[in-house]
């Protein structure tokens, strides 16, 4: 029932699914350890938090060169104009969110010392050099745009929900 032309492909489902996991995993992780006091569990959770992050920056820069180079399907009947230049403007948050928060991060660690070291085993150059001020005003922005990130998240999946259940249209089964 559902071509190519009404679902994402594969790799795009895989894009959209993986950076979920992850990009969830890495706000629930972040805000878990945040309070915690300094031990050798807080920098290894830090650490994977990191390598998340490092992760969902190098899976956005993918994902949106196969979304310029694969066109998403049309979006359904069912939304309005309004509704459609809502989603667009929500999806063009969340892409943003995917780069400048990793982004915000990396210089956050940079600034205040602790380089990022993928996996245990990529070293990634700091972005800056050592400087507290800026580190702590990069912890700010970071959260700051943490927090932008799980409210447009909040409405991105209630607005699948409002799809699948209110308005029965196959947006949810089209990512699916």
């Amino acid at each position: 029932m559902h071509n190519m032309n009404t679902t994402y492909t594969p790799v795009a489902k895989g894009f959209h699914w993986l950076m979920a996991v992850l990009i969830l995993g890495a706000l629930a992780l972040g805000l878990y350890m945040h309070d915690l006091p300094l031990s050798p569990q807080k920098l290894q959770l830090y650490s994977w938090h990191k390598w998340m992050g490092v992760t969902v920056f190098v899976l956005v820069w993918l994902r949106l060169a196969w979304r310029v180079t694969h066109r998403p399907p049309p979006p359904p009947n069912t939304l309005t104009p309004r509704m459609k230049r809502l989603a667009y403007a929500g999806h063009a948050l969340l892409y943003g969110l995917m780069v400048v928060i990793p982004l915000s991060g990396w210089l956050m660690s940079s600034a205040k010392g602790f380089q990022t070291v993928w996996f245990g085993v990529v070293p990634i150059p700091d972005l800056i050099g050592r400087d507290r001020d800026m580190g702590d005003l990069l912890q700010a922005v970071h959260k700051a745009f943490t927090v932008v990130l799980m409210l447009t998240l909040a409405g991105h999946i209630a607005a699948a929900l409002w799809h699948h259940f209110v308005l029965k249209d196959d947006t949810l089964r089209r990512i699916r």
